[in-house]
């Protein structure tokens, strides 16, 4: 099985910045893409930035120049720097990764339980 645990949420002012994390641990054989998602308050879940397993990205238009993900495959780690933080931000933010666990030929979505970001005015 495959666990996701996300931190580096928190309480920002706007204009600052927050780095978050995603870790994967558990019996993994591979992992591919890995995204990060945000839900805010009475909204929908959006994917804010996704990087494949060759390490292209795409991001949401809102973030697009604020935001980067990077990943340390060695780690297993996906990374979001959000940089410029609006009040927009603000949101529970979710990691996600497309994985094969090991004995497995199949690929599954894991998702950690999310990190909230607050970003003040």
């Amino acid at each position: 099985q495959v666990q996701l645990v996300e931190s580096g949420g928190g309480l920002v002012q706007a204009g600052g910045s927050l780095r978050l994390s995603c870790a994967a641990s558990g019996s993994i054989f591979s992992i591919n893409s890995m995204g990060w998602y945000r839900q805010a308050p009475g909204k929908q879940r959006e994917l804010v930035a996704g990087i494949s397993g060759r390490g292209s990205t795409n991001y949401v238009d809102s973030v697009k120049g604020r935001f980067t993900i990077s990943r340390d495959k060695a780690k297993n780690t996906v990374y979001l720097q959000m940089n410029s933080l609006i009040p927009e931000d603000t949101a529970v933010y979710y990691c996600k990764a497309d994985a094969t666990p090991i004995y497995s030929s199949g690929s599954y979505n894991y998702w950690g339980k999310g990190t909230l970001v607050t970003v003040s005015s």
